[in-house]
């Protein structure tokens, strides 16, 4: 399997300083990160998972 150098983006309703950053092109996995501190980690999710949370959030 060939690795996916994430590309990251971030929201534009919001600030980049007061988001998160999304990277949604890897095929297997979306990965969440904090803008604030980016080295801290990330979280990977399958992309159904992901598209569930936002179906979710846009009703809220």
């Amino acid at each position: 399997m060939q690795r996916v150098t994430p590309n990251w983006r971030t929201s534009t309703y919001t600030g980049t300083e007061n988001c998160v950053e999304v990277a949604d092109n890897a095929p297997a996995k979306v990965m969440v990160r904090d803008t604030k501190a980016r080295s801290r980690g990330v979280l990977a999710v399958r992309p159904t998972a992901w598209a569930a949370f936002v179906a979710f959030a846009k009703v809220g």
